[in-house]
């Protein structure tokens, strides 16, 4: 894993890493055990990658926890990931501030029982001023709801007079997203070898790099990231130019 590591280019990080964790179920039910097995297992895999991603110096990392899609799942499986999302929360809130960890949650967080809110806003503010990665879980998040919540509150803003449509461009329907101030993805990973993007920030990924790994979350690993950080820097990000254009600039 040191050798992994010690291949990474540190000036040429991705300063904002996104992972579609996916893969839990599965890898529970080839075990013979409760999908909530997995997800139990799947925080494991939360640990160690907040870990690795903070050590070599990501600025951002998004994790998509639980998907408006996802309330749609037996009752049993959800109020057991509620409860371990407060669990979870309540025993590495020191292992955040320790790491200078900086927590955020995007999605339709009303939605969400109140004890997750609540806790979820304690550590939020526990954090608020810690300079180091700040980690950024997605919760009842749906990026077509994003967008057109955006949509909608733009309108408004609209025939309220606060802003001209004629002034609305990519750049101002960006700060009405849920990220506004954050920096778009350059890695998106998605796990367990499935290769879609499941409503996942539909309008911050437009020119992201994908990685998809066959390995199921709760196996994932820093060696995980790692690999899928050295192919990131493999590559030429062109943005719409030619490669020719690129070695000019």
């Amino acid at each position: 894993m040191t050798e992994l590591k010690d291949r990474i280019d540190r000036s040429k990080l991705p300063c904002h890493i996104a992972i579609i964790m996916d893969g839990n179920g599965r890898w529970a039910k080839e075990r013979g055990s409760h999908r909530i097995f997995g997800h139990q297992q799947g925080v494991t895999a939360v640990k160690d990658t907040v870990e690795g991603a903070g050590e070599l110096g990501v600025k951002y990392l998004t994790l998509y926890a639980f998907s408006k899609e996802n309330w749609c799942r037996p009752k049993e499986e959800i109020d057991a990931l509620m409860e371990l999302m407060v669990s979870t929360i309540n025993s590495e809130t020191e292992t955040l501030i320790k790491n200078n960890v900086r927590l955020l949650v995007i999605g339709d967080v009303q939605t969400l029982p109140l004890s997750v809110v609540e806790k979820l806003n304690e550590v939020i503010g526990i954090t608020r001023n810690n300079s180091g990665l700040t980690l950024i879980v997605a919760l009842s998040y749906s990026a077509r709801w994003e967008i057109a919540d955006a949509a909608r509150r733009i309108a408004e803003d609209v025939l309220s007079g606060k802003i001209d449509k004629d002034s609305i461009d990519h750049e101002i329907f960006s700060d009405y997203l849920l990220t506004n101030g954050i920096p778009d993805p350059e890695l998106l990973i998605r796990t367990s070898g499935e290769y879609r993007l499941s409503n996942f920030l539909l309008w911050q990924i437009a020119y992201t790099e994908m990685y998809f790994s066959p390995t199921y979350w709760p196996d994932f690993r820093k060696e995980h990231l790692y690999n899928a950080i050295i192919d990131f820097q493999l590559r030429e990000r062109r943005f719409g130019k030619t490669s020719e254009q690129l070695k000019c600039d």
